[in-house]
């Protein structure tokens, strides 16, 4: 490590040799990585975990948001969207997760959101790209806090110098966000080259409404409003069709692909392979399930192998997206180059102390990691050049004091739901 960054790779006796004052770090026989990157994630779900729910259960994708995530972000005072985020940033230490592209909402509390969602990041050091999703669904008043919230934060990220934060305008969904809305989001973003984040045809009444509303599909509108590019994140992207993949790709437009949060909200698959095969860059989250991205990594690869009806395919498609697609993603809010262990790049180093039973190779590790390993199997995270957890013991937390008080703010915020 050189600071932040990563000085020099190579083998034990040749690192000691060349830097004899180094701290020492024993993998104990461990694989080591570089960190994981969860490129769509949702901080502040931690509260939704045990909530027994109120009302009838959910039917569909619509009565879900209605009856849990929009219920959800409407009890978040500032207090309790901190300590949600400290709680999924533990979480990603101890899954060897670094890098996070996190989506807000918490429509009664947003001013100095983000803030405090960043204040979480520099005491945990898990690099944060933070954004506000803007919505029409809580009013004019709501949705200019939310607009003035990103722009604010974002000008205050591009300024920053810890090399764990950075900004990106967030967006809620078509559905939520009408013409006048987009059209104020894209006039204040002027200059400041951010992109946007936003869930694209996620359900499969998105698309039909967009076309009811505006007369074009998702991907046409929010091109047409400029809100495609290189900067910015369509997550889920499950019912677009050809023409609109074709303009993710030409515009170099990001893609952001959920399985956990697809099956579990019986949206239907996305079709990430004729994506990936398209060229487009197609990255890998968890929407706020879970922070291990071995696990999402898994269930990436058996979804797309039982809903093509076929063992081999996915073998490549998923790698590339957790490994290449996502660093590549992150590359584009944070300078330092994440997800390699190679020179110049983050000091992001991971050790699982997975014990191969067979040849381990750079030909075979996925299959390895598919079978083999998981996110608890991570002993030791560093992030940043900062060892965060050493033999599964937080360095710089004390966890079980910040899940106390995360419990006491998450008894208070379900009595407000």
């Amino acid at each position: 490590m050189d600071g932040r960054t990563i000085a020099a790779v190579g083998s034990t006796s040749d690192m000691k040799a060349a830097h004899p004052g180094a701290e020492f770090i024993d993998a104990r026989g461990g694989v080591i990585m570089p960190g994981f990157v969860n490129a769509h994630m949702h901080y502040y779900s931690a509260f939704s975990r045990g909530f027994p729910g109120k009302g009838a259960p959910a039917q569909n994708f619509t009565e879900v948001l209605e009856r849990l995530w929009w219920r959800l972000d409407k009890a978040l005072m500032l207090e309790d969207s901190y300590y949600s985020a400290m709680v999924c940033m533990i979480d990603c230490i101890k899954n060897g997760c670094t890098t996070v592209l996190d989506h807000h909402a918490s429509p009664y509390a947003i001013a100095n959101s983000l803030f405090r969602m960043a204040d979480a990041a520099k005491e945990t050091g898990v690099r944060s790209c933070l954004c506000y999703e803007v919505s029409d669904r809580d009013g004019e008043q709501i949705m200019r806090e939310g607009i003035k919230e990103n722009i604010d934060f974002i000008k205050a990220a591009q300024k920053d110098d810890t090399g764990l934060l950075a900004g990106t305008f967030g967006l809620h969904a078509s559905m939520t966000l009408s013409d006048p809305t987009l059209a104020a989001c894209v006039e204040v973003m002027g200059g400041l080259n951010a992109g946007y984040h936003v869930h694209v045809a996620e359900g499969p009444g998105d698309e039909v409404d967009s076309e009811q509303k505006y007369g074009k599909r998702i991907v046409n509108r929010f091109r047409d409003f400029g809100l495609t590019g290189d900067r910015s994140i369509f997550v889920h992207c499950v019912h677009i069709n050809d023409e609109e993949k074709d303009i993710l790709k030409e515009t170099n437009t990001a893609v952001v692909h959920n399985p956990e949060s697809n099956m579990g909200n019986a949206v239907g698959t996305s079709p990430v392979l004729d994506m990936y095969a398209r060229g487009i860059c197609l990255g890998l989250g968890t929407d706020g399930y879970v922070s291990d991205m071995l696990q999402s990594f898994k269930i990436a690869n058996a979804l797309q192998k039982h809903h093509n009806k076929h063992p081999s395919v996915a073998w490549a498609e998923i790698p590339g997206m957790l490994f290449t697609n996502n660093p590549a993603i992150a590359q584009r809010y944070f300078p330092t180059p994440v997800g390699k262990l190679a020179p110049g790049c983050a000091g992001d180093v991971i050790v699982s102390d997975y014990l191969p039973p067979t040849e381990l190779t750079d030909a075979n590790i996925n299959g390895h990691l598919l079978f083999g390993a998981s996110g608890r199997s991570i002993t030791t995270t560093v992030a940043n050049g900062r060892v965060l957890m050493k033999d599964r013991v937080l360095t710089m937390l004390d966890d079980k004091a910040v899940v106390a008080k995360a419990r006491e703010c998450s008894k208070k915020v379900w009595e407000r739901i």
